[in-house]
């Protein structure tokens, strides 16, 4: 596994995206419109982790989760169920591949992903 993504709910996708290009140097990787549930936005910046802005009103703004890419989403499941890790969601497609939620023992949510 590697983290991919470090994933916040922002306020307002506007003026976020500003500060993360013109005061952090960070650059837009991609745009994605999810219609009533908001929109994402995956920065980049000088390394392979990016960092994903979610604008979405039903959640409340700040840190939500810890993306990490799995090579095989329904066997990572499996081994992690074996040794107690708590499923917080099973697997869902999304527009880029499939996605799960395990929260680590501290409550950190953590999103399983396969990517197509």
């Amino acid at each position: 596994m590697k983290i991919s993504y470090v994933t916040s709910i922002v306020k307002n996708m506007g003026e976020t995206v500003k500060f993360y290009k013109d005061i952090m140097g960070f650059s837009i990787h991609s745009e994605y419109v999810l219609g009533d549930a908001g929109r994402i936005t995956l920065m980049q910046g000088p390394c392979e982790t990016m960092f994903e802005l979610i604008e979405n009103p039903q959640f409340d703004a700040g840190f939500y989760s810890i993306g990490m890419d799995v090579e095989n989403l329904d066997e990572t499941l499996k081994k992690m169920r074996a040794k107690g890790v708590h499923v917080l969601m099973d697997p869902v497609l999304t527009q880029v591949g499939k996605m799960s939620f395990i929260v680590d023992p501290n409550g950190v949510k953590m999103a399983l992903i396969e990517h197509f």
